[in-house]
């Protein structure tokens, strides 16, 4: 039986990071690693700050699909943990609202001057498919309604 949107959030809660792949201009996949921002109560829409000058904003403004994976800690049997891979539509929002909305102090670390960064964007990233691997374990996580 497929794990629930609630049981990946709850595995996710282990992980910060993510590697974040978009579509480059010459149609290469380009990735790069991304704080969740501790918001780990997943329910389908993940958010990253960037800056508006880096290619990523540039590749997710020229196509919107965008891959994100991660992989949980590895078990203390030795055992590889968890890998998640979600296919997802970005969006770029340039709105103080959202940012402070989705902003923990620990971002000033790259963004010094807080949602007043010059150039501060966030990534929204809806979900369209996910898919988990737990070991002899594996499935698509079914997501709820129509997505977009």
């Amino acid at each position: 039986m497929a794990r629930s949107l609630e049981q990946i959030s709850d595995m996710m809660q282990q992980i910060d990071f993510c590697m974040l792949v978009s579509r480059a201009q010459d149609g290469s996949l380009a990735g790069r690693p991304m704080s969740n921002n501790q918001q780990v109560a997943y329910e389908g829409t993940s958010y990253y700050f960037t800056s508006d000058d880096t290619r990523m904003v540039e590749d997710i403004g020229r196509d919107a699909s965008v891959g994100l994976t991660y992989r949980t800690p590895t078990g203390a049997d030795g055992q590889p943990g968890t890998f998640i891979h979600v296919e997802a539509e970005a969006r770029l929002v340039r709105d103080k609202n959202s940012f402070r909305e989705h902003w923990v102090p620990d971002l000033e670390r790259w963004f010094q001057q807080g949602i007043d960064t010059p150039g501060l964007v966030l990534i929204e990233a809806q979900a369209r498919r996910i898919h988990y691997w737990a070991g002899e374990d594996e499935g698509e996580v079914p997501l709820p309604g129509p997505t977009g």
